[in-house]
């Protein structure tokens, strides 16, 4: 049977340049699956053109109608929904986020197969297709540039300006870091995207012990996951899997290195019911040394106390007065400089485009034409027949009300 695969335009403001399938991609997938077909919906803005495409072959035209499954990244404005079809994009709707109430609604409807890309996992839970390390690879490069920006000490162009992440790393191995300490948060894929630009300008990496307690000549950095940074209440020895079962049951022990560090990446995953990293409170303390955030998990209001509200590409960086606890200009001697873009991935579009596409034909792809022996469109599957899948019958209170 003949599968359609259809890729449409990113139609969300603002606008947002990736794609899940490349030119080259696409290219693969017809020659892995003699029966994919693929029609890529006209775009201004994708940052593959229409031509990159005829150029690789790939039929490019207004026909998504005619297609069996679409293909997108952000969430798919509810008047460009076409009834009856199998959609993959982020709905942003499985934490039951109330901005995208009506979108939810509006498939089930339309009766839309759902597939929310950011729950296309393995057997074991593990996320299959992400954009993770490529927030991580910006994420970083934002924060030394907000730290030099900061302290008057060096300028760097912007991400967006860049094409790539080689060109990111060459930007920053033009500039000079003062002897600071940086502290990251997160070992999943952010905080290793995070890890590769460091290690790229030749960062020196050091130990719990080694950061906490020694004074260098040199710029460092520390790695740190979630046990590095919780323990237990009861004082018992605590470790990861335990800490994500029972959350509730630990207390931050991350201020031992904010009274040391200098700036602050994070590239943590934030669970619910989880201890903050650091709150309101401690960022007003005497000893509190962090003056410049890369809140790249960016939860507003949430673990990372300087947080309260996501930036955006065009307007980066804020000030965070810890005195005030309000919105100030980060060149404040007593501001804390913060870069809170929630959108990452798009200042790297082709990168991250083809990083997507290469999980997205390895995991998901072959699903559609082995009947789905994995179970990874079952598990991703959110809506089907007008309804929610048992999976996320959780959500039937979201939509109703």
């Amino acid at each position: 049977m003949i599968m359609k695969f259809g890729i449409i335009r990113e139609r969300k403001n603002p606008p947002d340049r990736r794609v899940v399938l490349s030119p080259q991609a696409c290219q693969k997938v017809l020659a892995q699956h003699p029966k994919a077909q693929i029609v890529v919906e006209p775009s201004p803005i994708r940052i593959f053109s229409d031509d990159d495409y005829r150029a690789q072959g790939i039929e490019v035209a207004s026909k998504m109608e005619e297609c069996d499954v679409l293909l997108g990244v952000k969430e798919v404005p509810i008047n460009h929904l076409i009834p009856n079809k199998k959609y993959f994009f982020f709905s942003h709707t499985i934490k039951q986020q109330p901005y995208n109430k009506d979108l939810l609604r509006a498939v089930l409807e339309k009766n839309i197969e759902l597939y929310d890309h950011e729950v296309i996992i393995n057997a074991k839970e593990q996320r299959l297709v992400a954009f993770g390390r490529y927030a991580g690879i910006v994420g970083a490069y934002n924060g030394l540039r907000t730290y030099g920006l900061k302290y008057d000490l060096y300028q760097l162009p912007k991400a967006e300006n860049l094409a790539n992440q080689q060109e990111l790393i060459q930007e920053l191995n033009k500039i000079q870091l003062p002897n600071i300490k940086i502290i990251l948060t997160g070992r999943g894929r952010v905080g290793n995207g995070a890890r590769e630009m460091l290690d790229a300008m030749n960062i020196r990496k050091v130990n719990v012990t080694q950061y906490l307690e020694e004074t260098f000549k040199e710029p460092v950095y520390c790695q740190i996951d979630a046990s590095d940074y919780n323990k237990r209440k009861d004082g018992v020895r605590g470790n990861k899997a335990d800490f994500f079962a029972h959350p509730e049951e630990y207390k931050s022990n991350f201020y031992r290195f904010a009274r040391v560090s200098d700036f602050f990446i994070a590239g943590h995953f934030y669970g619910q019911g989880a201890p903050y990293l650091f709150t309101r409170e401690d960022a007003k303390k005497g000893d509190f040394k962090i003056r410049v955030v890369a809140d790249i998990s960016c939860d507003i209001d949430g673990p990372v106390a300087t947080t309260i509200r996501p930036s955006t590409i065009a307007d980066p960086i804020y000030g965070y007065d810890p005195v005030s606890e309000s919105e100030t200009d980060f060149k404040n001697e007593s501001a804390i400089a913060v870069m809170a873009v929630d959108n990452l991935p798009c200042e790297i579009p082709q990168d991250a485009s083809e990083g997507f596409g290469q999980a997205f034909i390895k995991n998901v792809i072959p699903a559609f034409f082995n009947g789905d022996k994995d179970g990874v469109l079952e598990r991703a599957r959110m809506t089907k027949n007008g309804k929610l899948t048992a999976r996320y019958a959780y959500l039937s209170d979201y939509v109703s009300h």
